[in-house]
């Protein structure tokens, strides 16, 4: 998977924008980042909540592995070289949920039929 193929799913998402965040690039919906991007752009990092990403880490291995601030769990680090893109959407797009105002993701529901993460 490569992060063109990210970032053209993290855009389609409502609201979203692509800023820098530091050195990183960052997805942020209404200024809260949901997705950094290193500057390798072999790894994504996805700030998903632990009820997402444990299962996730339980099937996927071979391309997840916990992401860490310090001594805490904050999500998901993805290497891009054999990810699953459909996985990794789905994360990105759960992720896009936690940090979205409620409003928006209930909108965004509503109008697509179903929630972001079922993308």
């Amino acid at each position: 998977m490569k992060v063109s193929q990210v970032r053209r799913h993290a855009l389609s998402l409502p609201a979203v924008t692509e800023e820098p965040h530091f050195n990183y690039s960052s997805f942020r919906v209404r200024g809260k980042i949901f997705v950094t991007v290193p500057p390798d752009e072999e790894h994504l990092h996805v700030f998903v909540s632990e009820e997402q990403r444990e299962p996730a880490l339980a099937v996927y291995p071979e391309f997840l592995e916990k992401l860490t601030w310090g001594a805490k769990v904050v999500g998901l680090r993805v290497t891009l070289a054999g990810a699953q893109s459909g996985v990794v959407n789905r994360l990105v797009s759960a992720a896009w949920e936690s940090k979205a105002p409620k409003s928006l993701a209930a909108e965004a529901q509503s109008s697509a039929g179903r929630g972001p993460s079922a993308a």
